[in-house]
C-alpha cells in the first residue's frame, strides 16, 4: 500500500473514531484545557451534502432496479459517504480548539491538527475575513469560508500538510464560535507568561 493510500486510511480511521467520541459525548485531546469550538454554522452545509447523497442513493436505485448487483454495490458506497460524510462533521465537534498552559492546539477536522508554543505567539487578534489565497508560511482553517482570528507567530511552527509536506508557519487564520473568548484567554495566558519575575524581598 503506497503512502498516500495509507494517509487516507488513516484519515478515515480517524473519523470512524470521531463518530464514537460524538455518540459519547467525549472530545479528543481536550484535557483540562479550554476547548473552544468552531462548528457553529458548519451542520447546515454538512445536512445539505448528506441530503445530496441520499437523493442520488434513491435515484440511482431506481435507476439500476434491473441491475440489482450493481444497485446494491452502489447502495453500500453511497451510505459509505454518507457516513464519512457524518464523520467529518463529528470530528470537528470532538476535536477542539484547545489552550492550556503550554499551547495553543489549532485544529480542523481529523487532519489539521497544529500545536503553537504560546511563547512563539506575538500577536492574537479578533479579524473577520471571508477571503483567503494561499500564501507561503500561512495556514488558513477557515469554516464556511470565514476566520475569525488572527495569530502572528514570533517564530515559525512547523505544520505538515494532509500529505506529509512540512511548511513553515508564521501567521494563522482560524474560526472560533466565540473567537472574542478565545483571543481574550490567549491574550491573557501569554501576558501572564512574559510578564517579569517578581524582584527578590531585599529585606527577607
Amino acid at each position: 500500500m503506497t503512502r498516500t493510500a495509507l494517509t487516507l486510511v488513516r484519515h478515515e480511521l480517524r473519523l470512524l473514531a470521531s463518530l464514537g467520541l460524538w455518540v459519547a459525548r467525549r472530545r479528543h485531546g481536550a484535557g483540562d484545557g479550554t476547548a473552544f469550538g468552531y462548528t457553529r454554522g458548519q451542520g447546515a452545509m454538512m445536512f445539505g451534502f448528506g441530503f445530496v447523497i441520499v437523493i442520488e442513493s434513491i435515484t440511482m436505485s431506481v435507476l439500476l432496479r434491473d441491475y440489482p448487483a450493481v444497485q446494491r454495490v452502489w447502495f453500500m458506497v453511497d451510505m459509505y459517504t454518507l457516513v464519512l460524510i457524518v464523520g467529518m462533521h463529528a470530528a470537528s465537534v470532538v476535536r477542539p480548539h484547545v489552550l492550556d498552559g503550554d499551547f495553543l492546539r489549532v485544529r480542523r477536522g481529523a487532519h489539521v491538527d497544529l500545536r503553537i508554543p504560546l511563547e512563539r505567539i506575538a500577536r492574537v487578534r479578533r479579524e473577520l475575513r471571508t477571503t483567503h489565497e494561499r500564501t507561503e508560511g500561512e495556514l488558513n482553517l477557515a469554516v464556511g469560508a470565514q476566520t475569525a482570528v488572527t495569530l502572528e507567530l514570533a517564530e515559525p511552527v512547523a505544520h505538515f500538510t494532509f500529505l506529509g509536506r512540512r511548511q513553515d508557519i508564521r501567521l494563522v487564520r482560524l474560526h472560533a464560535d466565540d473567537a472574542d473568548s478565545l483571543v481574550k484567554e490567549v491574550e491573557s495566558v501569554t501576558r501572564a507568561r512574559s510578564a517579569p519575575s517578581p524582584l527578590p524581598d531585599p529585606t527577607g
